[in-house]
This record gives structure tokens, C-alpha cells and sequence, in this order.
């Protein structure tokens, strides 16, 4: 008979999760691995989507998910309490209207329920993040014609939503991107604001969630972006569209003093609407966008290099949304 003790996070970036366990006399350490990657909605070019894609870690294969989004729908965003669920809210349906749903992906069993908790505004082309364990981060996006700069917030477990007192710097849409160092802070980067595409990145601080604006930027103004983090030691923020067309780079903040550098690898080709999810303390992943390419760009964070899956997306589709089961963060 075991007895298990406290639950604890494996240091040297193992991306994994732990307990401790007592058997035959002695504590014993498991690892319980990361489990997997997901990408869902998004626009065909002749249709939304309501699927779910997944990418599990372990062989980077795809399957996809019984469990649709409440509704078809593009410009959509997400995030995760990892080892628990993955959330999307928001986005244009078919009507074609914005909405202010929040579908709820169980893990691991992938079964979707929808919040009673609606976000504030009905909404699209906004960011999303999460401090997992705490609370997920819906920030900016269009309401109709108008620009917003609130941020809501989704309490874990509870579900319930509130708004912050703070809010980005400027009423901002465009798909933006966002990421978190979970336990510390999240970020929403670049976008379009009344004056034209930006390159700024607002900082949400864990747990006062107060804003600032860090002084490094992306590496060009730019919108429809993703992004996605390697919890603890930088955030990654690729592609996008700017005033030079569609990008392939990919900048990358190091968390520990929020400098920009931009890696030598980059994207197959340059894409704006995609988005980003990852394998904390792995890898992260780019996948889809405007040119409605099915490939998956895997960065590895060892060494920021990049790879192509040979899984592809199930279709191509921009204007998706991206979370992950991530393990321990």
C-alpha cells in the first residue's frame, strides 16, 4: 500500500510534474510527464472550425478530440491551468457575431463543459495567459468596432470571472500575443491600437495583478502573433503581420530581466493569426496562420532551434487558439 506525500516541481527544467510516494520502507520519486499540446477553432478560409487538435508530448503525434468549442469560431484565444484544463474564450462565430463564451477543456479525460462566467465584452482578436494554479488572463481585443483595453480574469478552480483595475496601455486588437512566467507575471505583446500596429509588451504582475510596460519591445510593430513560454526562464512571441508584410521571425524575453533577443531559427514562412502553446522547460509550438499552412514549427528550448512535425494541423486555419497541459509550472 503507498502513501503519497507532497506534491513538488522537478527543477533542471524537466517540464514535468512529481510526487513523492512511500513504498516498502522508503520515499520513491515519480514523474508524472507532460501530457499535451492543443490547438482549437480558428477560420478554414471558407469556414470556422470547432475542433480540437492534439499534440502529445511524448511522440509529437496528433489526434483530434471528440470535444468540439460550443460554437465554429476564429479570432479566438487561450490558455491553462496546467494538469487540470485549458480554456477558450471569446471569438467571431458563424452568425457572424463576436462572442463572450469560455468553453473549459478537462484534462486529461478532453471532455468540454462552458463556463457560466462570461467575459465582459463579446469579443475577438484579443490575447490570453495564465498564472497556472491561480488565475487565467483575457486582455484586449475588438468589441463590434471599438478597441478595449480591459483584462479579465478567471479564478482557478472556481471559474469566476472578475475584471482587474488594470488595464493595457492602450485599447488594443489585432490578435495579440501573450505568454506568462507562471507564479510571477504574463505578458501581452503588439497589436493594433487607434494609432496603428504596435510592438509594446505590458507586463501583468502575479499576484497584485498590476501593469507595466517593459522596455525591451518586439522586434518590429506588429499584429496577429503568437505566443507562448517556457515557464521561469522566457516567454516567445513569433510571427505576425507588419506594415512589411507577414513574418517568420520569433523574439524571445528572458524572464529574469525582460530583455529581447530575436533567435536565428525562425518559422518555415512568414504568417500572421497563428498562435503558439508548449511544453514548459521542452518545447514550445507555432501552428497555423494566413497562409492556412497544416505544419507545426517545434522550437526546442535546449538550444532554440527549430524543427518541423511531421503531424500536421487536421486542416490549415488562422485565428486560432492554443493551450497546453504542461506539467508543473
Amino acid at each position: 500500500m503507498s502513501r503519497y506525500g507532497q506534491r513538488s516541481r522537478l527543477t533542471g527544467g524537466t517540464g514535468a510534474n512529481s510526487i513523492n510516494y512511500w513504498f516498502g520502507g522508503g520515499f520513491f520519486n515519480y514523474i508524472i510527464p507532460a501530457v499535451a499540446g492543443y490547438f482549437a477553432g480558428g477560420y478554414s478560409g471558407s469556414a470556422n472550425l470547432s475542433r480540437t487538435d492534439k499534440i502529445t508530448f511524448s511522440d509529437d503525434s496528433k489526434s483530434t478530440i471528440s470535444a468540439t468549442l460550443s460554437t465554429a469560431r476564429r479570432f479566438t484565444a487561450g490558455m491553462a491551468n496546467s494538469m487540470v484544463a485549458g480554456y477558450v474564450g471569446g471569438g467571431t462565430d458563424d452568425s457572424p457575431n463576436k462572442t463572450s463564451g469560455i468553453d473549459k477543456i478537462a484534462f486529461p479525460a478532453d471532455t468540454k463543459t462552458t463556463l457560466s462566467a462570461t467575459l465582459s465584452n463579446v469579443v475577438d482578436e484579443h490575447g490570453a495567459m495564465a498564472n497556472s494554479g491561480v488565475a487565467g488572463y483575457f486582455g484586449g481585443g475588438g468589441n463590434m468596432s471599438v478597441r478595449l483595453s480591459g483584462i479579465d480574469k478567471i479564478t482557478f478552480p472556481t471559474d469566476t470571472k472578475t475584471t482587474l483595475s488594470a488595464t493595457l496601455s492602450a485599447a488594443t486588437n489585432g490578435d495579440i500575443g501573450g505568454m506568462a512566467n507562471s507564479g510571477t507575471a504574463g505578458y501581452f505583446a503588439g497589436g493594433v491600437t487607434s494609432a496603428g500596429r504596435i510592438s509594446g509588451i505590458d507586463k501583468i504582475d502575479f499576484p497584485s495583478d498590476t501593469k507595466t510596460t517593459i522596455a525591451a519591445t518586439l522586434s518590429v510593430a506588429k499584429d496577429g502573433l503568437g505566443g507562448m513560454a517556457n515557464s521561469g526562464v522566457a516567454g516567445y512571441l513569433g510571427g505576425g503581420g507588419s506594415g512589411g508584410g507577414d513574418t517568420s521571425s520569433i523574439d524571445k524575453i528572458t524572464f529574469s530581466a525582460d530583455t529581447k533577443t530575436t533567435l536565428a531559427a525562425s518559422l518555415t514562412t512568414g504568417k500572421s493569426a497563428l498562435e503558439g502553446m508548449a511544453n514548459s522547460g521542452t518545447a514550445g509550438y507555432f501552428a497555423g496562420g494566413g497562409d492556412l499552412s497544416t505544419a507545426i514549427d517545434k522550437i526546442t528550448f535546449s538550444a532554440d532551434t527549430k524543427t518541423t512535425l511531421s503531424a500536421t494541423l487536421t486542416g490549415g486555419s488562422y485565428g486560432l487558439a492554443g493551450f497546453a497541459d504542461s506539467g508543473s509550472l
